[in-house]
């Protein structure tokens, strides 16, 4: 198999005909050039990736992200695949991986957020959940942190998001048209494009895809949100929270809808990351 790119020292990208197939192994990359030969006896997993591109998100995941977390992804989605009836996306690899990147430095530094839909995806997602459940234990066996059920609610979801192409057109078309509204009014109040290539603009879309597709299926959670916290975020970050409260009326104008304070928390948080990652990006270049 020849090199076609270099993800990190660790991890490279080959092809089989249409695919692109991502090769893990300890040192496969050290001293090595694109189009050379990878060394087979080092190879340590082998996953092929149906949708060209997925290829680049790894790459730039993986500059600042260490391989465990994909070498972690990489087991829960082995196994999610033998568990669910439906075809797993490819960009469940990035996801997940960024997920839980994201989730383990903050429970390293004594911050493990609640999910307020853990008891909704309980109920609706039981097989997913099942299955976020035993990743818990394949990150425990792989490095030692056992994170709560909070988490294995997040990790749920992002297999459900998954079934978004499975979905009916006319689901899928309100879908679409939540997200790119909601993106629109962001680019508006900030003025400003954001950077679609970029993994923060991947996450902020996978959290908007969940809600829009929570809300087209009716599963409406209480609103449980901590009074404290949202006073924080509310203060600490204005303008995204101003944001939010235009998407609040969006919602509630278009679809006779009042988003819960809880996912103004989430989606304050969210915005606030992407552009200010973007923001970021910007004055270096």
């Amino acid at each position: 198999m020849e090199i076609k790119k270099i993800l990190n020292n660790n991890v490279v990208m080959t092809e089989k005909g249409d695919k692109e197939i991502v090769v893990m192994g300890r040192g496969l990359a050290f001293q090595k050039k694109v189009g050379e030969e990878i060394d087979a006896s080092k190879v340590e997993k082998t996953f092929v990736l149906e949708n060209f591109g997925i290829s680049e998100k790894l790459a730039e995941l993986l500059r600042d992200t260490p391989e465990i977390y994909l070498d972690l992804s990489y087991r829960i989605i082995d196994y999610a695949k033998t568990q669910l009836s439906y075809k797993l996306d490819d960009y469940l690899y990035v996801a997940l991986t960024d997920h839980l990147s994201f989730a383990i430095s903050r429970h390293k530094q004594g911050i493990d957020l609640k999910n307020a839909l853990i008891w909704e995806i309980r109920k609706f997602y039981k097989v997913e959940f099942q299955v976020a459940q035993k990743a818990l234990g394949i990150i425990e066996e792989e490095i030692g942190i056992r994170l709560g059920e909070d988490e294995a609610g997040s990790i749920a979801l992002h297999l459900v998001n998954s079934q978004i192409s499975g979905e009916n057109m006319a689901a899928a078309v309100q879908v679409t048209q939540m997200v790119n509204n909601i993106l629109n009014i962001v680019k508006y109040h900030y003025s400003m494009d954001l950077d679609e290539s970029s993994v923060s603009y991947e996450r902020f879309l996978t959290h908007l895809r969940f809600f829009a597709l929570r809300f087209i299926r009716q599963e409406r959670s209480q609103d449980s949100s901590d009074d404290f916290l949202y006073e924080q975020v509310k203060n600490k970050y204005e303008m995204a929270f101003q944001c939010s409260e235009k998407i609040a009326s969006y919602i509630a104008s278009s679809y006779k809808f009042q988003i819960p304070s809880e996912e103004k928390i989430y989606l304050t948080l969210h915005i606030h990351r992407v552009t200010n990652r973007q923001e970021h990006d910007n004055k270096k270049h």
